[in-house]
C-alpha cells in the first residue's frame, strides 16, 4: 500500500505579484471596458493563476471552473431570486396604498426571509462549487447533498444564535461550519468537522466587558478632571468634554474592531484545527497579530495606490490562507479515486450576489 506521511508544511504558494500583475491589470481593463461583464472570466483567471501555483504535498492544484458556469450563475440568480424579490416588493407596495398593510408586512417579511434562506444555501453551493471545480493528482472533490437542508439549518441556528444578548453566537458559528463541511468529500473520503466553539467563545465575552471597561474609565477620567475644568473657562470646558466623547466613541469602534479580529482569528483556526480527511488533520496557524497586519497592509495598498492596488487583494488574501495552512498525518495514495459526486453546470453566482463568503 503506497502511504506518505507529511507535516504541517504540506502547503505552499509558489506564484509572485510580478507573475500576477498582467492577468490582474487585464482583468481590470477587459471588465471596465466590458461595463463588468468580464468580472466572471476575469475571476476564473485569477483563480487559475492561484491554483496552479498552489502545492500541495507532491503535486499543484488545479482550477477547473469556468467563466461562463459563473455567468450562468449569475443569470439563475436573477431569475430565481431577484426577480420574484421585485416582484414581492411592488406587490407589497401596491397592497399598502389598497389599505392591506397586514398583508404587505406579511409579503415582506416573506421576501427577506427568502433571501436569508438562500444566504445559507449560497454559503453551503459555494463550498461545494469550489471544491467540485479544484484537483489535485487529477482527484476532485464535492457533494451530492443541493444545500436545501442547509439553508433551512442556517436560519434556526443564525437565529437561536442571536437568543440571550447574541451569547450562542460562536456555537452557531461553529455549528454551522461543522455541518457545512460534514456533507462534503475529496475522492471517495468524507471531510470531517468538529470544531469547538469554546475557546473563541472566551474572546468573545470581550464585546460585553469591553464597553463596561470602557465606559468605566470613561468615568474615571470625568471624576479626575472636574476639579481641573472648575479653574477653567466655560468655553474651554465644553471643548475638553466634546474631544473626550470623541476619544471614547474612537476607542470604541477600535477596540470592537480589535475584539472581533482576535475573535475571528481563534475561531477559524480552532474551526480548521477540528477538520480531517482520511487520516489528514489540518491546522491553521494565523494569529491576530498576523489578520491584523494583513488588512493594515490592503488598507494601505488600496489607500496608496488610488483604490487600483484592490485588484491585488484576491492574491494577498489567497497567499495568506495558503502560507497559514498546514496538514499533518498519513496519505494512502492506492486508496485515492476519482469523487462520484455531481458536478453542477453553473457556478457560484448566488454568492457573488449575495456578497458572502464561500468557507
Amino acid at each position: 500500500m503506497d502511504q506518505e506521511r507529511f507535516y504541517g508544511d504540506s502547503f505552499a504558494f509558489e506564484g509572485s505579484w510580478r507573475e500576477y500583475a498582467p492577468i490582474a491589470f487585464t482583468n481590470l481593463l477587459l471588465t471596465i471596458v466590458t461595463l463588468g461583464i468580464y468580472r466572471f472570466w476575469a475571476t476564473t483567471r485569477t483563480r487559475c493563476y492561484l491554483w496552479a501555483n498552489t502545492r500541495f504535498i507532491d503535486d499543484r492544484l488545479e482550477w477547473t471552473g469556468t467563466g461562463k458556469e459563473l455567468f450562468l450563475g449569475f443569470l439563475m440568480v436573477v431569475a430565481m431570486v431577484g426577480v420574484p424579490f421585485l416582484i414581492l416588493q411592488f406587490s407589497a407596495q401596491a397592497l399598502i396604498l389598497q389599505g392591506h398593510g397586514g398583508v404587505a408586512a406579511i409579503l415582506t417579511l416573506a421576501a427577506f426571509g427568502g433571501i436569508f434562506y438562500m444566504v445559507g444555501v449560497a454559503r453551503f453551493r459555494a463550498l461545494r462549487y469550489r471544491l467540485s471545480r479544484t484537483w489535485w493528482h487529477g482527484i476532485r472533490g464535492g457533494s451530492d447533498d443541493q444545500g436545501f437542508g442547509y439553508g433551512v439549518s442556517y436560519m434556526w441556528k443564525s437565529a437561536v444564535g442571536s437568543l440571550a444578548l447574541g451569547l450562542l453566537i460562536p456555537w452557531s458559528m461553529m455549528s454551522l461550519w461543522n455541518e457545512r463541511w460534514n456533507k462534503m468529500s475529496f475522492g471517495p473520503h468524507l471531510f470531517e468537522a468538529a470544531g469547538d466553539h469554546g475557546p473563541a467563545f472566551k474572546r468573545f465575552l470581550l464585546f460585553y466587558l469591553f464597553p463596561i471597561a470602557l465606559v468605566v474609565v470613561g468615568g474615571i477620567i470625568a471624576t479626575m478632571a472636574i476639579p481641573f475644568g472648575d479653574m477653567q473657562n466655560a468655553g474651554g470646558a465644553a471643548v475638553a468634554g466634546i474631544l473626550a466623547i470623541i476619544g471614547l466613541v474612537f476607542a470604541l469602534y477600535l477596540g470592537m474592531g480589535l475584539i472581533a479580529l482576535a475573535f475571528y482569528a481563534k475561531f477559524f483556526r480552532q474551526a480548521v484545527e477540528g477538520l480531517s480527511l482520511a487520516g489528514l488533520n489540518f491546522q491553521f496557524c494565523a494569529r491576530t497579530k498576523d489578520w491584523l497586519l494583513l488588512f493594515l497592509g490592503d488598507i494601505a495598498l488600496v489607500t496608496c495606490t488610488l483604490g487600483v492596488g484592490s485588484i491585488f487583494l484576491q492574491y494577498r488574501h489567497w497567499k495568506f490562507f495558503v502560507a497559514h495552512m498546514g496538514a499533518t498525518g498519513e496519505i494512502y495514495t492506492d486508496e485515492l479515486t476519482q469523487s462520484q459526486t455531481k458536478t453542477s453546470r453553473h457556478g457560484e453566482g448566488l454568492l457573488d450576489a449575495l456578497d458572502v463568503g464561500a468557507f
